[in-house]
C-alpha cells in the first residue's frame, strides 16, 4: 500500500510485481490481461511469472529452442510472457547465458512488445490489491507474516541492530533538513546507505557476507558524520552502532551460528521428495520422476548442454539422498515445466500398475 501510494503520486503508470503479490499464491494468473490497483485505479500492475523466470535464472535452458520447448503448450496460447531477473544473470552469474537472451530476441517464433503495450494487445483488466511480499516470498512466509525475513527477520538481533542504526541516522538527516544548513551531501549518502543489500546478507538464511554487512554499517556511519555540525554524542552513538553490528557479525561467524542457521534453512525449506512419494506409499510417482530426470539428463548431454545435464544429475543425487534443493528451484518443479503432464501421468500409471501387481497383501514386504 505504501509503495503503491508513492509510485502513484509520482505519476508512474505501471509497476512490475512478482506473481505471488497478486493473491498471496503462485500459479494463479493466466497472463491474458492485466490488473489495476484497487486503491489507485490509474496504476497498472503487471506480474512477473515466477516459474519461467526461475527456469532462465537457473540456466537449465541455454537456447531459445530449449526455452520454447520448456514452455510447451503455453507457447501456443494467446497470452504474454513476462519474466524478470537481475541483469547480471546473463553472462556474469551465468556465463554464456546471454546467448539465450540474444536467441529469444532474434527468434521469429517470439513476438516482442514493451510492458506499456500489454494493455493494447490484452485489454481485459481486473482490479487487484497486492499482498505485501517480495520476489523471494513463499506462500508459507505470507501466511506466517514473515515475507520480509531476508531483510527484517523478527528473530534476528543482528537485523534489529541494523534497523535501529538506520532509523537513528534517518532521524538525524531529517532533523538536518529542517535547518538552514546544507544537508544535500548527507541526504545523497543516506539514499545509498538505505539500500537493502546489507540486511539481505546479514540474514544467514542462507545468505551471509561480513563484507556486505560492514559496508552497509559504514555507509550509515559515514552518512551520520556528513551531517553539518552533528552532535558529538550522536557521532559517538553511531560509532557504537557500527562496532556493535560488526562485533555481533563476527561472533556469529566465529561460534558457528551462521553455519547452524544455513543448515536449519536447508532442512525446513522443503520436505524431501523421497519422503513425500516413495516413503508415503507412492513409489510410482517417485520412480516416474527419477526416470524422467535421467532421460532429460541424457538428452541434455547429447545436445551438448552439459551444465543442464549436470544439474539433472545433481538433482537425482539430491532426491535419492533427501537433499533435494535444486539451485533455487525444486527439481520436480523444473521437470513439470519441461515435460507435459500427460507424459508424467502415463509413466506414473505404468509404474502404479507394476507396483500393484507385486505389492503383497500385508504391510510387511517380502525380502
Amino acid at each position: 500500500g505504501a509503495v503503491a501510494e508513492v509510485v502513484a503520486d509520482l505519476g508512474f503508470e505501471w509497476m512490475i510485481l512478482d506473481e505471488i503479490a497478486a493473491f498471496g499464491k503462485t500459479e494463479q494468473l493466466t497472463y491474458e490481461g492485466y490488473y489495476t490497483h484497487q486503491k489507485y485505479p490509474k496504476l497498472k500492475l503487471f506480474f512477473r511469472e515466477r516459474r519461467y523466470s526461475n527456469i532462465i535464472m537457473s540456466a537449465v535452458v541455454r537456447s531459445a529452442e530449449s526455452f520454447l520447448q520448456a514452455m510447451d503448450e503455453d507457447a501456443e496460447k494467446e497470452r504474454y510472457l513476462l519474466t524478470a531477473m537481475d541483469g547480471e544473470t546473463f553472462g556474469h552469474h551465468r556465463p554464456g547465458l546471454e546467448e539465450l537472451l540474444f536467441g529469444l530476441w532474434k527468434s521469429k517464433k517470439v513476438e516482442h512488445i514493451t510492458v506499456s503495450e500489454i494493455p493494447d494487445h490484452f485489454p481485459r483488466s481486473e482490479t487487484c490489491s497486492p499482498v505485501p511480499s517480495t520476489w523471494a516470498s513463499t506462500e508459507r512466509d505470507i501466511e506466517e507474516g514473515v515475507q520480509f525475513r531476508s531483510w527484517q527477520d523478527p528473530e534476528s538481533p543482528l537485523h534489529a541492530l541494523q534497523w535501529k542504526f538506520l532509523r537513528f541516522v534517518h532521524v538525524n538527516v531529517v532533523a538536518c533538513d529542517t535547518k538552514e544548513e546544507p544537508c544535500t551531501p548527507a541526504r545523497e549518502k543516506m539514499d545509498e546507505a538505505f539500500a537493502s543489500d546489507h540486511f539481505f546478507w546479514a540474514s544467514g538464511r542462507p545468505w551471509w557476507s561480513i563484507e556486505m554487512i560492514e559496508a552497509g554499517a559504514w555507509r550509515l556511519l559515514d552518512t551520520l558524520k556528513s551531517i553539518p555540525n552533528v552532535a558529538e554524542s550522536d557521532s559517538r552513538r553511531g560509532e557504537h552502532f557500527y562496532h556493535g553490528i560488526l562485533a555481533l557479525a563476527f561472533e556469529w561467524q566465529r561460534t558457528g551460528h551462521i553455519r547452524r542457521l544455513a543448515q536449519e534453512y536447508q532442512t525446513v525449506a522443503r520436505i524431501p521428495f523421497k519422503e513425500r512419494t516413495l516413503e508415503a506409499d507412492k513409489p510410482e510417482v517417485y520412480k516416474a520422476f527419477i526416470d524422467m530426470m535421467r532421460k532429460k539428463m541424457e538428452e541434455a548431454a547429447a545436445k551438448g548442454e552439459f551444465e543442464k545435464a549436470i544439474l539433472w544429475r545433481d538433482a537425482i543425487w539430491k532426491i535419492e539422498h533427501k537433499s533435494d534443493i535444486y539451485d533455487a528451484i525444486h527439481a520436480t518443479d523444473l521437470l513439470r515445466a519441461e515435460v507435459p503432464d500427460w507424459q508424467l501421468r502415463e509413466l506414473m500409471d505404468k509404474y502404479k500398475e507394476e507396483y500393484r501387481r507385486i505389492k503383497p497383501g500385508q504391510p510387511e514386504h517380502r525380502e
